[in-house]
């Protein structure tokens, strides 16, 4: 891991990470780490509604998972505990092997909304290697869509040493998590405005790119 340094140690951030195909290996790694460092596990984003099933949310609560539609999530930020989202999602997370190491989060901007609505700073991370563990065959997301896949899952096919995903691990790679420098944003601009935010989406995005480029250069 480079870069630790970055991650503030006195205030929550939203730590806002590349997804890694298919799925994020890397910030499981990551959460594990955290809460070696810190005590606590980084707190994913997900619906109210996964928090109250019955048997599930208890494991999700348990995994500090908070609600983006819920209280959980502002008590978490008062604690000074930090937040982590993957924009991207199965957009980034599932695709061709045509497609490595590029940041995709088309319009998704909900993370610069999180970050102006709780006073957070932005903490881009990236990890080498995430994206050489399946050979991707398709668009998943993209066929999903096609295919009106339950829950906009997506219907991605990946190869591994011994087949097919899920049935093959993947090909063995190094794992190294990047962090890079927060990005304060301005608390005056409008959350609602895409044309203010649009900027900062790019920044944003940008700043993910440029700091892939350098952990596969």
């Amino acid at each position: 891991m480079q870069g630790w340094e970055h991650l503030p140690t006195d205030r929550a951030a939203l730590i806002v990470g590349y997804h890694g195909r298919p799925i994020a290996y890397d910030l499981c790694m990551l959460t594990v780490s955290m809460y070696e460092r810190l005590g606590y596990l980084p707190h994913g984003i997900i619906h109210q509604a996964a928090l109250e099933l019955p048997v599930m949310g208890r494991m999700n609560q348990s995994l500090g998972f908070v609600a983006g539609d819920g209280p959980s999530l502002g008590e978490a930020v008062a604690r000074g505990e930090h937040i982590l989202v993957q924009p991207g999602g199965t957009r980034e997370g599932c695709r061709s092997a045509r497609h490595r190491y590029e940041v995709n989060w088309g319009g998704r901007m909900g993370y610069l909304r999180l970050a102006l609505q709780y006073g957070l700073p932005i903490v881009p991370v990236v990890s080498r290697g995430v994206d050489d563990g399946y050979i991707g065959l398709n668009d998943g997301y993209s066929l999903g869509k096609k295919l009106n896949a339950p829950g906009g899952l997506p219907v991605w096919f990946g190869v591994g040493p011994l087949g097919l995903w899920p049935l093959s691990p993947p090909f063995p790679v190094r794992i190294t998590q990047f962090f890079g420098a927060p990005i304060e944003m301005d608390p005056g601009i409008d959350p609602s405005d895409r044309a203010a935010l649009r900027p900062i989406h790019d920044r944003v995005t940008g700043t993910i790119q440029d700091l892939l480029d350098e952990a596969n250069r």
